[in-house]
């Protein structure tokens, strides 16, 4: 019998973990990945290359490493990483068109057309996307995919906003041609929520919540499908509805000790509420991890969650 495993784990081919810097998206992405690849699927960890001057990653830190290469490499059993590249994204398009890989390295040393590619707008961000679409086409010598999910630690939501509405934008001045095709190849499966979705990094509290619902619309208006909303680092709440309502009657005539981790408690539920409110979306919880290392409690979690 095969392992039980959320229907979006199971059935998509990529999961776009997204949010505002600081929501523990990382993390977020790490865990998801750690989860599908508990329940038996081949899993490709992806983020966005840094500058230059960035030498340390995040999320390769999760599995204890530095970096993340250009390339997949084993991160665990059942999951590589990759960061995607733009200069390698380029070279695989341009092996794509020519066909002889030599000519497309050839390409690629003519210095007007690496000034171009540096400075012209966009073709970063192209690079970026074809070195993703190689990742998702990649099969094994039975001609199944190499990697049955790819789950992206995209960036900061202006960034990833710009990155999943370039296809559309660039599809109206571009109609015809290799990088028309490669953007229509990318839409089929980023726009399609059988085989893609965004899940949405969140904090319970008013700020994050608010940003949440703008990145949702954001996602919304670029035609991704969003599929899951995490909040994360919810605080535990000790408490039952009786004691509640007891410690209600108890502020009416003082201020105890602890009041602000109460009002902690009930602000994240008020902020958790509206969310509820707002979206037609299924809503995760990802309990505060008191001590220890936050990225193998969260995956613990999400690990028993999404199963």
């Amino acid at each position: 019998m095969e392992p039980a495993i959320h229907p979006q784990l199971r059935d998509l081919r990529a999961i776009l973990v997204t949010g505002k810097g600081g929501v523990g998206r990382t993390t977020i992405a790490a865990a998801v990945a750690r989860a599908a690849a508990t329940a038996g699927r081949r899993v490709l960890l992806a983020e966005f290359e840094e500058p230059s001057h960035v030498r340390r990653s995040p999320l390769a830190a999760c599995f204890g490493q530095v970096v993340l290469p250009s390339e997949p490499t084993v991160l665990d059993q059942g999951i590589w990483g990759v960061t995607l590249d733009a200069d390698l994204g380029t070279q695989l398009f341009l092996e794509s068109v020519f066909k002889v890989p030599v000519l497309a390295r050839l390409a690629l040393r003519l210095p007007a057309l690496r000034r171009m590619l540096h400075s012209g707008p966009s073709f970063h961000e192209l690079g970026l996307l074809y070195h993703l679409l190689h990742s998702l086409r990649a099969t094994r010598p039975d001609g199944s995919p190499r990697f049955e999910l790819v789950v992206l630690d995209m960036p900061a939501t202006g960034h990833t906003l710009a990155i999943t509405g370039l296809p559309a934008i660039l599809l109206r001045l571009v109609r015809r041609g290799p990088i028309a095709e490669a953007l229509m190849a990318g839409q089929a499966i980023f726009n399609d929520p059988r085989q893609a979705a965004a899940w949405v990094v969140t904090l319970p509290e008013p700020l994050p919540v608010s940003e949440c619902l703008d990145l949702v619309a954001g996602l919304r208006r670029t035609e991704v499908p969003v599929g899951l909303v995490i909040a994360n680092r919810v605080p535990r709440d000790p408490f039952t509805p009786e004691e509640h309502r007891a410690l209600d009657e108890i502020l009416a005539h003082g201020q105890p000790r602890g009041l602000t981790g109460l009002e902690r408690i009930r602000r994240a539920e008020g902020a958790l509420r509206r969310l509820g409110q707002a979206l037609e979306i299924p809503l995760l919880r990802v309990a505060e991890i008191e001590g220890g290392e936050p990225h193998e409690g969260v995956s613990r979690q999400l690990v028993a969650e999404l199963a």
